[in-house]
C-alpha cells in the first residue's frame, strides 16, 4: 500500500507564494504519474496539477497555469507544487495523488478517478 503525506501548507497573503510537498512511502517504481487536486468548502474535488513518471509531461488546470508549477523527485519520492501569485480563490484543502503504475493509466490524468492514492490533504489559506 502507497502512503502519501502533504506539507507545506499555511496562510499567506494574496501575492504571496508557498510550496507544497508530498512524500511517498514506496518506491517510486510503482508510482506512474502524479498530481494534485483541491477542494474548497462546499465544493468538488478539482483538478490542479499533474505529472507524468518520469517527470517530463505536465499538465495544468487553466485557472493555474503560468503560477503554479508541478515537480517531482523520483530519487527522494517526492512531488512538490511551487505556488506564486496566490488568489484568495486558491484557498482550498490541497491532496496529493498517485497512480499505480502497473495499472498503465492514461495521460493527461485530469479526473479523480485516474489516481489509486491520496494523501490526507493539507490547507492552504490566502487572504486577501
Amino acid at each position: 500500500q502507497v502512503q502519501l503525506v502533504e506539507s507545506g501548507g499555511g496562510l499567506v497573503q494574496a501575492g504571496g507564494s508557498l510550496r507544497l510537498s508530498c512524500a511517498a512511502s514506496t518506491r517510486m517504481l510503482y508510482i506512474g504519474t502524479m498530481g494534485w487536486f483541491r477542494q474548497a468548502p462546499g465544493k468538488e474535488r478539482e483538478f490542479v496539477a499533474t505529472i507524468s513518471r518520469g517527470g517530463s509531461n505536465t499538465d495544468y488546470a487553466d485557472s493555474v497555469k503560468g503560477r503554479f508549477t508541478i515537480s517531482r523527485d523520483n530519487a527522494k519520492r517526492t512531488v512538490d507544487l511551487q505556488m506564486n501569485s496566490l488568489k484568495p480563490e486558491d484557498t482550498a484543502v490541497y491532496f496529493c495523488a498517485a497512480d499505480d503504475a502497473r495499472h498503465g493509466g492514461a495521460w493527461p490524468a485530469k479526473s479523480p478517478n485516474d489516481y489509486d492514492y491520496w494523501g490526507q490533504g493539507t490547507q492552504v489559506t490566502v487572504s486577501s
